[in-house]
């Protein structure tokens, strides 16, 4: 398999008003960190993203009602703000280029679109394709024959029909962001197809067994790491009872070379359970044109042993050269891996204005470079800090050239 030696598919991403991130501009790497302690508003980073996936892939209304509401998602404060605002820069194999929109609250939680702006430009011939939408109104585009607007749809789900705007969209409604639930992974499922795994995890068999199928290569990977976690598990496979599925591990029989005892996953702990899905996650893609490009993971090394945490670091580093991987942890156990580059790691901290989300401060750069500590050390010791101009940016222009 030929490997991206820079697999980002999202340079930067800029939040305003998102929950309770305030503002935030940062640039991300292959492998994002995003260490913070219980509330610091990593998870709302993350949210950010795959309100953005949901919002391209059903509608606007539907990922506000997933949420409880604008109300619920625009950031709350004695400024009394009434949007929010995302914009992603990206590259491509074919374009480069940004998308950001721009969501204002009216009465009785009711929303408007009031602004969604794209811009494309072409690794092939330079060209760039663009649209700007207001108020849920197209003002202007690179389009000869553009699609009619829809207050209710975001307008990169209309220009999908498009060439020009194809490859982005299907990057950004494929994002997924995991927060697996073990034992969703127990029980027979229904069988799921070539479908992405849910973002608990329950449609863990399905997963499989499309990978047995498609990709063993990736099965063998996902049972390599497995079995150091779990020394005596030989095996993981999907198991077919009548038309459901369910995940059934192999564990050796001690002296008995050859020989297993075969369970099905509701006989398994939540730490097996979990590390699965979280492998399935980074694991799953095919190699197709509709991959997912950039994976987030909500603290996958919940429930797992800390001796455990270098091999989930391998385990993303690994991931982090064919996909972009995006996770939360409060973990000093995970970051104390000199692997870990520098640039991978952003500290989230909680203030009263709200979350200061940026890259290291040059201080705690400079101790990690010279190899003094690790991350896990300065994290123990309260020496973790951002950036605080990058992390606190006064304001933040979603729709600039930059």
């Amino acid at each position: 398999m030929k490997i991206d030696l820079d697999p980002r598919t999202i340079t930067r991403v800029a939040l305003r008003n998102y929950k309770s991130i305030a503002a935030c501009n940062i640039e991300l790497a292959p492998l994002t960190i995003l260490i913070g302690s219980n509330g610091a508003g990593k998870s709302n980073f993350l949210d950010a993203l795959q309100f953005t996936s949901e919002a391209l892939r059903f509608s606007l209304n539907d990922a506000l009602c997933r949420r409880g509401g604008i109300g619920e998602v625009r950031r709350r404060s004695s400024e009394h703000q009434d949007h929010f605002g995302v914009r992603l820069d990206f590259r491509l194999p074919e374009a480069t280029g940004w998308y950001a929109f721009e969501i204002g609250e009216r009465d009785r939680g009711a929303y408007v679109l009031r602004r969604e702006e794209c811009h494309v430009h072409s690794s092939r011939d330079g060209v760039v394709e663009f649209f700007r939408v207001e108020n849920g109104s197209s003002v202007a585009t690179s389009l000869a024959y553009p699609p009619t607007a829809d207050s209710g749809l975001l307008y990169l789900m209309r220009a999908s029909a498009m060439r020009e705007f194809r490859s982005i969209y299907r990057a950004l409604s494929s994002m997924g962001v995991y927060n697996i639930e073990p034992r969703k992974l127990g029980g027979f499922q229904a069988p799921t197809g070539g479908e992405p795994l849910g973002k608990d995890g329950s449609n863990a068999a399905g997963v499989l067994a499309h990978l047995e199928a498609r990709v063993p290569r990736n099965v063998e990977r996902i049972i390599e790491y497995l079995s150091v976690v779990v020394p005596d598990m030989s095996k993981v496979e999907s198991h077919i009872a009548g038309n459901r599925l369910a995940l059934r591990f192999h564990h050796k029989v001690s002296g008995n070379v050859g020989r297993a005892r075969r369970f099905l996953a509701d006989n398994e702990s939540d730490g097996t359970l979990r590390f699965l899905g979280v492998l399935l996650a980074l694991f799953q893609d095919s190699g197709g044109s509709t991959k997912t490009r950039v994976t987030g993971v909500e603290q996958p090394e919940a429930v797992l042993h800390p001796a455990a945490a270098g091999v989930l670091v391998d385990v993303l580093l690994e991931a982090s050269e064919r996909s972009q991987v995006i996770v939360t942890t409060h973990s000093a156990d995970l970051l104390d891996r000199e692997s870990i580059p520098v640039d991978s790691i952003i500290p989230v901290v909680s203030h009263a204005e709200g979350s200061k989300i940026g890259p290291l401060d040059g201080i705690s750069r400079s101790v990690l470079k010279a190899g003094s500590f690790t991350a896990g050390e300065l994290l123990r010791i309260g020496q973790l800090h951002p950036k605080l101009d990058v992390a606190a940016p006064k304001r933040v222009d979603l729709f600039g050239k930059e």
